[in-house]
């Protein structure tokens, strides 16, 4: 299990326009936010990304970079970047899912085509919304087990804020006896 104010594992996977996403290499002054979204085949992911990239400027003014990953191949990615019109938000492919259950993300298996007639993979990582402080550190999670009820990127940037203002520390450290 991830801890709050412990090392996150470490995270390292190809971005769509070329590059690596590799989370030991960020260097935003406050840290990054880690996106983990279903793939291409989810609706919710599509509509929780758009938010997302209206966000990344916000987020940047703050010192914080941002970051959209799936299991999704390339063209499947690039496609998920395309259809939300993203031209600031990075997208990130082929997460092993290996690596996802270690981010503490729940794996599905697929149902078959989704309501908007877009296959399932085989096996997928359900979405995970992750505040990574800048030395790699976790600040912030949270996990889902389906693709509902995430948490909003106003209400994090707004905990940024706050958490900028008042030198607020990653909470849930303890690991002692209860």
């Amino acid at each position: 299990m991830l801890m709050p104010r412990q090392k996150t594992p470490d995270l390292s996977v190809p971005l769509i326009g070329g590059g690596t996403f590799d989370l030991s290499a960020e260097t935003a002054e406050r840290g990054t936010v880690v996106c983990f979204y279903r793939g291409l085949h989810c609706p919710v992911c599509a509509t929780y990304l758009t938010e997302f990239e209206k966000l990344v400027d916000d987020f940047a003014d703050r010192g914080v970079a941002s970051v959209a990953i799936s299991s999704d191949g390339e063209e499947r990615a690039a496609q998920m970047k395309e259809k939300i019109g993203a031209s600031k938000l990075r997208f990130g492919h082929d997460l092993p899912l290996a690596k996802a259950r270690e981010w503490g993300l729940y794996i599905s298996t697929s149902r078959g085509k989704t309501s908007i007639g877009i296959e399932e993979p085989a096996l997928f990582a359900e979405p995970g919304l992750f505040l990574i402080n800048p030395d790699q550190t976790l600040y912030y999670m949270s996990v889902q087990t389906m693709p509902f009820v995430r948490p909003h990127f106003r209400e994090l940037l707004g905990a940024v804020d706050f958490a900028i203002e008042k030198n607020y520390p990653a909470r849930g450290e303890y690991e002692g006896p209860v």
